[in-house]
């Protein structure tokens, strides 16, 4: 057996947000079948103190700070005709790492972990290459354009043509491409066109040993009796933003009418000035960073998932119902996650029915407590990381002088 490169754009240590969940299990699996080598990026200070959990995982490895800004890297991109996205995870270290490590081990794979750490994959490469996109990220950047008003509109169409190009692109350069629902494998092919390219999906799975609320006290909610609706997620990120605004704007004063105790939680780091403008709301508390997600989940009467803009598995929703807390996702969250509406979980598909489902879990809770029951045993029989992840180790134990040439 040969020796694994991952390459990765943040480092999977912290598993603290959606993509370095799974960036974190897919490393710790890999880690455990033979030599790993890792090239990452940092950008918080935490990140880059995380650095020793990185060395112990990894056979050796390369941490990089991003300093490249969004606004510099559209403007080193623009005259370049190259997609912002690559332009802001250029790095010269990271090239030169991965040169000398192929020089001098016996690499036979190539694991890239997210699309723009693609460009990191030297020409001359003739082993096994793999790349988990996770999510269809071209089409997240069209999905943008359809909402944004002025030059941002051109903008995010621009980074939709030119990253989806380079996602085809690196598909066919690859042995074996992923993402992390089949209906991202699906819209994926269709836009590729070309049957000879290997795209599969490896589902998100959920660590039911730490989501587990029997492992964790639940902390009552202080003041008003509720209902309390937590929402958790990094609230600088755009589709986060817009899921927590629209909510307290068009859903939360129409459960208030019934319910006038209720209150919406918001829970997560660097909220957006948007995000804390909320707080001045009624029955809208701003949390921010909190050490440990899980007492807020435990404690809530119900978990909201309201985006409107959503790509591949929501995190957000596994770790709620492993949590076996009772989750109201509309159809953008739900998708992708096979779970039955009414008996796992519901789905809402309008502002109509995220109504309605709030005050239906609200009048009822032992409805809710027996949706949260069924989650969690849902997430303990079908959705633990091991599962998800056999058949891609299963694929990847086999020779990679066996496997297929990449197209």
């Amino acid at each position: 057996m040969g020796e694994l490169l991952f390459l990765a754009h943040r480092i999977p240590f912290p598993p603290d947000r959606g993509d370095k969940i799974r960036s974190h299990a897919m490393l710790k699996a890999l880690a455990a079948r033979g030599p790993v080598h890792v090239a990452t990026f940092g950008e918080t200070d935490a990140d880059m103190a995380a650095e020793a959990e990185l060395a112990w995982t990894a056979t050796s490895h390369v941490l990089v700070r991003r300093t490249i800004s969004n606004l510099r890297a559209g403007l080193n991109a623009l005259p370049y005709g190259k997609p912002v996205s690559l332009v802001a995870f250029e790095s010269d270290e990271i090239r030169h790492y991965v040169s000398r490590l192929i020089a001098t081990r016996p690499i036979d794979t190539i694991f890239v972990f997210s699309g723009q750490m693609a460009q990191f994959i030297p020409s001359s490469f003739a082993g096994r290459v793999v790349i988990d996109f996770v999510d269809m990220d071209s089409a997240k950047f069209a999905a943008y354009a359809q909402t944004a008003l002025g030059p941002m509109k051109l903008v995010h169409a621009r980074e939709a043509r030119l990253l989806g190009a380079f996602e085809q692109l690196m598909a066919r350069r690859a042995h074996l491409s992923l993402f992390c629902s089949p209906h991202e494998v699906a819209e994926f092919r269709l836009g590729l066109g070309d049957p000879q390219v290997r795209v599969d999906a490896v589902v998100n799975g959920i660590d039911t040993v730490f989501y587990d609320p029997g492992r964790v006290e639940a902390a009552a909610y202080p003041g008003v009796p509720g209902p309390h609706m937590v929402f958790t997620g990094q609230m600088d990120y755009a589709p986060n933003v817009d899921a927590v605004t629209h909510f307290a704007e068009a859903v939360l004063p129409r459960v208030q009418e019934r319910f006038p105790n209720a209150w919406f939680h918001i829970i997560g780091r660097n909220p957006a000035p948007a995000v804390r403008a909320l707080a001045a709301r009624h029955g809208v508390d701003v949390v921010g960073a909190v050490d440990d997600i899980r007492p807020w989940i435990a404690s809530a009467n119900m978990v909201v998932a309201p985006l409107r803009i959503a790509r591949g598995i929501q995190n957000k929703v596994l770790e709620a119902m492993a949590m076996a807390r009772p989750v109201i996702a509309s159809a953008a969250a739900a998708e992708g996650i096979e779970a039955v509406t009414g008996e796992h979980f519901l789905v809402a598909p309008s502002d109509d029915a995220m109504v309605d489902a709030v005050c239906t879990l609200a009048a009822d809770p032992d409805r809710g407590a027996a949706m949260g029951a069924a989650a969690r045993a849902h997430m303990l029989a079908h959705y633990q990381w091991n599962a998800q992840l056999a058949p891609l180790l299963a694929w990847l134990d086999q020779p990679a002088a066996l496997v297929p040439s990449a197209a």
